[in-house]
């Protein structure tokens, strides 16, 4: 049962508390309760015992109750105008005894055989594809027309229409050869690989429709990239 009193840092409240506490201990049985520490912390300071005498009484024995030798009872409850020190919360069990992260997190798992293999596929595919790029070479080519007569623009187009897969045709230029004929000089990247400049004279440069202006192909430079 809940008790309450007003204004018990007048006279009239403390009146009020004196009647009740006619022939009491404590306010609702023979113990300390919540009650008590309720009203004792309204209380400022403790009454006159000539005035108040059941009150002075009551005062005493809730005094002596929450003493430090009865630690936590006025937890929260603000006596004489200062908050009743707080329990100490006791400490949690090691954190709840919190799992180490490093034992439970596992973000990859074991490998079984069968990744493992295919983690080693996948790096020789990449080592293979890294030197396929890496292998390449500078050409360069000595294109020959049959006489001083062949166009040299459309041989030049017929040369640069050969398109396959790792050949870059880059500059070109005509140099005299004597007698009014002129060659064209022209360089090329390729990936190794992938094209053959032997291949690529004999059955592209040399053979029909191109043989039409091209007379031969030579190689006058090579020089790996």
């Amino acid at each position: 049962m809940a008790v309450t009193f007003s204004d018990l840092h007048t006279e009239a409240g403390l009146k009020s508390l004196e009647a009740f506490l006619a022939g009491k201990s404590f306010i609702c049985c023979d113990k300390l309760t919540k009650d008590d520490i309720k009203v004792y912390a309204a209380v400022l300071e403790k009454p006159s015992g000539s005035l108040f005498p059941n009150v002075s009484q009551w005062y005493d024995a809730v005094s002596s109750q929450l003493a430090p030798s009865f630690p936590g009872k006025a937890v929260g409850v603000r006596i004489a105008g200062q908050a009743a020190p707080a329990e100490a919360a006791p400490a949690k069990e090691s954190k709840e005894e919190a799992p180490d992260e490093d034992d439970d997190l596992d973000l990859f798992g074991d490998e079984t055989e069968e990744e493992k293999k295919a983690a080693e596929q996948r790096e020789v595919t990449k080592a293979s594809t890294k030197k396929k790029e890496s292998g390449k070479s500078s050409v360069l080519l000595d294109v020959k027309p049959w006489d001083d007569e062949t166009d040299m623009k459309k041989l030049e187009e017929a040369v640069r229409s050969i398109e396959m897969p790792g050949l870059f045709w880059g500059a070109s230029k005509l140099v005299p050869v004597g007698y009014g004929i002129k060659k064209m000089q022209i360089m090329m990247t390729i990936v190794d690989d992938l094209v053959s400049v032997d291949s690529l004279i004999e059955e592209r440069l040399t053979v029909e429709p191109i043989n039409e202006y091209v007379q031969s192909c030579d190689i006058v430079a090579f020089n790996k990239i």
